[in-house]
């Protein structure tokens, strides 16, 4: 099997645009058509219809789909088998949300250590959709994440929630903030509506970030105001450093973890699980201030 001719073809049925598959997958136009060409001569179907109004799946290339689903999970399953067979240790692939491994990566590696003795793991911190992809090409086997995506194949549990406070260093009251002294956070489509919701005059803000270091880095730099993760926010008020805006209602962000569909009931990943949702109820309440941040005037 020639794993390039799955790629190409999941992607564009994502993107239905052989102009924007090129651009994702860093290759010419003319390559992604020749590799359909050699999909669909292997195949002996037609999977796409092309016309002005854009490029359709045919009824071969729904039909085939699922099928190519499975194909790339098995080929990057047998490739993780191969690399590892002779090793002592299983290697738990695990994906986290960057806000959510930024503060804890410590502890959750060591309760997943503890967890599964002589079981090796390999952690990375990215964002929810191309942890979604990389589950469902087999290139992680859990992930924590903010924002389910990615079809039929991924099961989502609701693991727990983060919250998100509002700091400055200019003001406690909400109807002293400006828009030209924030920071405006957007850590997910979830808590983008929210804040959207509940604070409309706020939402062109000169300056954004997706991720709570960055937020508390440009407050740092620039001053203002901005939500941040609440042991942050308690950090950076306990040490004087910025100052709770107390008027200014916290946001919540629910966690998910995923897995492959066909794996939820296995035993190992319903114990991931189980631990996930303990590791939330023992998290603590306040992280170490910053580094950069100056104090309050």
């Amino acid at each position: 099997m020639n794993p390039e001719l799955i790629d190409t073809f999941l992607d564009l049925c994502e993107t239905r645009s052989f102009n924007r598959t090129a651009e994702r997958l860093g290759v010419t136009q003319s390559t992604v058509s020749g590799r359909v060409r050699a999909l669909e001569k292997l195949l002996g179907r037609r999977l796409f219809q092309r016309s002005r109004s854009g490029t359709e799946l045919t009824t071969e290339g729904l039909m085939f789909a699922p099928h190519a689903r499975s194909l790339r999970v098995a080929w990057a399953e047998a490739l993780h088998a191969a690399r590892h067979a002779g090793d002592s240790a299983m290697t738990l692939r695990i994906g986290l949300q960057h806000d959510l491994a930024a503060a804890h990566i410590g502890d959750w590696v060591n309760a997943f250590l503890a967890a599964f003795p002589g079981v090796s793991v390999y952690v990375e911190a990215d964002y929810s959709a191309n942890m979604c992809a990389d589950l469902a090409s087999g290139g992680l086997d859990l992930a924590m994440l903010f924002t389910p995506q990615g079809g039929r194949d991924i099961h989502f549990e609701t693991i727990g929630e983060i919250g998100y406070r509002m700091v400055s260093t200019d003001t406690e009251r909400l109807s002293e903030v400006t828009t030209a002294r924030y920071v405006l956070a957007n850590y997910s489509p979830a808590f983008a509506q929210t804040h959207a919701q509940l604070h409309p005059g706020l939402s062109t803000a000169p300056v954004s970030s997706g991720q709570n270091a960055t937020v508390a880095g440009l407050l740092a730099t620039l001053g203002g105001t901005a939500y941040v993760l609440d042991e942050t926010a308690l950090a950076l008020a306990a040490s004087g450093q910025a100052r709770l805006v107390a008027d200014a209602p916290a946001i919540t962000q629910p966690v998910y973890g995923a897995v492959l569909l066909r794996n939820r009931h296995r035993a190992s990943h319903r114990r991931l699980m189980k631990l996930l949702r303990a590791r939330f109820t023992q998290r603590p309440s306040r992280a170490a201030p910053q580094p950069g941040l100056q104090s309050a005037p």
